[in-house]
């Protein structure tokens, strides 16, 4: 048993890695937002009830914020920082909406880590593709992405609209972690999980149809007479399961070769018309809202040598991650779509 902290604990991502967590039988604290996420949560999982407590975070951008949530007994020996925005909606600014939470919740973090936490071995941030892609790049021709690669953005770019400054909130979130470790040398050790578009299966007891998590819209589109004149264009092409990126932060901690790296957690290429094909093969009832005609290239934007690909290598040889098909990622996501009415 390992005492854990998990940040952003009701997030999409951070709901499956509980699963492993308490499968696993490690004690965790959880922080969210607010008490009624936190009783779901609980109320889920009622045979490891007695290996959960609570700390609320109500803004992680706040300073101190994680402050109190880092003092345990007994300690911990682990933190997976999972707690960032995911969204394009601006309601104020990129700054306070995206930039500031992403980069201020990542600093505070680490800081409480090192001054109320000092038995912590490891922490696990969720970071992403959108900090390795070069999107001045395009489609990249040839293009292999991996670890060693870095978004090239910068925070005045991150600043012109919502889609930049989600790109801008995660590699700048990453580059504090990183610059963290190198100046103030704390006792812990970093590792990165950088996943691309996540799909996979929602938990029924925290999600809602029409706010789903923002990766999994396109599969619940296609579920309604929204793609029946059209399919959406798809916009990135690399995905991956839900709970291979979960997996992937609890490896991060449990193997001891993982720490100090980055890990491009990558399924492979997707496509939506790929979704659409496999919803009207596997549910047929839905076949009535997708298009006869389907799009050319298998919905790519090209053919598959002439844009970019994802290596998962070091994935699957330092962590050991098994990637599932897409067909069995996208069947197992409308069937929790359809728990919730879809």
């Amino acid at each position: 048993m390992t005492r854990v902290l998990l940040t952003g604990a009701s997030g999409f991502i951070a709901a499956h890695i509980l699963d492993l967590l308490l499968a696993h039988n490690h004690s965790v604290r959880i922080t969210v937002r607010s008490q009624q996420k936190a009783d779901a949560l609980i109320s889920a999982h009622p045979d490891k009830a007695h290996l959960i407590d609570v700390a609320i975070v109500p803004d992680i951008n706040a300073p101190g914020a994680f402050d109190a949530a880092l003092q345990s007994h007994p300690p911990f020996e682990a933190v997976l920082h999972t707690a960032s925005p995911f969204h394009f909606n601006i309601t104020r600014s990129i700054d306070e909406d995206l930039l500031n939470p992403a980069i201020n919740g990542t600093r505070n973090v680490l800081a409480a880590v090192k001054q109320y936490a000092p038995s912590v071995k490891t922490v696990v941030i969720t970071s992403s593709f959108a900090s390795i892609v070069d999107a001045g790049l395009g489609l990249a021709p040839g293009k292999v992405y991996t670890e060693k690669d870095w978004n090239p953005i910068t925070l005045e770019q991150a600043r012109e609209n919502a889609s930049l400054g989600y790109r801008g909130s995660k590699t700048w979130a990453e580059k504090t972690a990183w610059e963290f470790l190198e100046k103030e040398k704390p006792n812990f050790n970093i590792v990165t999980v950088n996943p691309p578009l996540v799909l996979g299966p929602v938990k029924p007891y925290l999600a809602k149809l029409e706010t789903i998590n923002t990766s999994n819209e396109r599969i619940r589109d296609i579920l309604t007479p929204k793609a029946a004149e059209t399919i959406k264009n798809t916009g990135t092409y690399l995905w991956v399961d839900v709970r291979e990126v979960a997996a992937a932060h609890v490896l991060a901690f449990e193997k001891p070769e993982a720490a100090g790296n980055r890990f491009f957690v990558v399924a492979g290429r997707f496509s939506n018309q790929l979704i659409a094909d496999i919803v009207k093969k596997d549910f047929p009832e839905y076949a009535v809202n997708i298009p006869e005609e389907r799009l050319p290239l298998d919905g790519y934007p090209a053919e598959s040598d002439a844009f970019y690909n994802g290596d998962n290598t070091k994935s699957r040889e330092v962590l050991g991650l098994h990637y599932r098909s897409l067909e069995e990622s996208i069947v197992d996501t409308v069937k929790s779509l359809k728990e919730i009415g879809a």
